[in-house]
């Protein structure tokens, strides 16, 4: 006797026919769109300043260099990032018990060598936050690149994803 699916295995089943009928297809990556990716593959990141900003870069490039590092370079995406936090959960000392990160990155795609005619252009924002322990340096300067880069993962695959979205829709760009 076969034993019986169980119902988040029958949910799942469900959504993945779902989104075939509906005609989902990823844009890029290895089941989506061939000549996206190639595209992608050729959008050369500029240099963004600050230890946030290097993050944010490598991100880019892991998400936009899916078949290894360029062989030619079509496209410039530069990238104006910065990162805010804000202490919330005041105790009554005036303590703060969490810290609130608000990232914000201003991008803009042009042919390599053309920076005055940009293709595209755009602004991507996250939050994230943590809580603070006191009395904890190390803990907490663990806990603070850990959000850093949670935000840089956040922003590259927002940044991507209009990336790829721009290169289906004009495929001849």
């Amino acid at each position: 006797m076969s034993p019986k699916p169980k119902p988040a295995t029958l949910a799942a089943a469900a959504a993945l026919l779902a989104l075939a009928a509906c005609g989902f297809t990823p844009l890029y990556g290895q089941s989506g769109d061939a000549s996206v990716a190639q595209k992608l593959g050729t959008v050369a990141v500029a240099n963004i300043p600050e230890r946030t900003g290097q993050m944010l870069r490598l991100a880019l490039q892991t998400d936009l260099y899916t078949a290894g590092p360029p062989t030619t370079e079509a496209y410039s995406l530069t990238v104006t990032y910065n990162i805010g936090q804000s202490a919330i959960g005041i105790e009554q000392d005036s303590a703060s018990t969490r810290t609130r990160f608000n990232a914000n990155a201003i991008f803009s795609l042009a042919p390599i060598g053309d920076p005055s005619h940009p293709l595209l252009g755009g602004q991507v924002t996250t939050e994230d936050a943590l809580n603070v322990v006191d009395q904890q340096y190390f803990a907490s300067t663990l806990e603070t690149d850990t959000v850093n880069q949670q935000i840089s993962n956040q922003l590259a695959a927002a940044i991507t994803s209009r990336l790829a979205a721009y290169f289906k829709t004009h495929p001849n760009a």
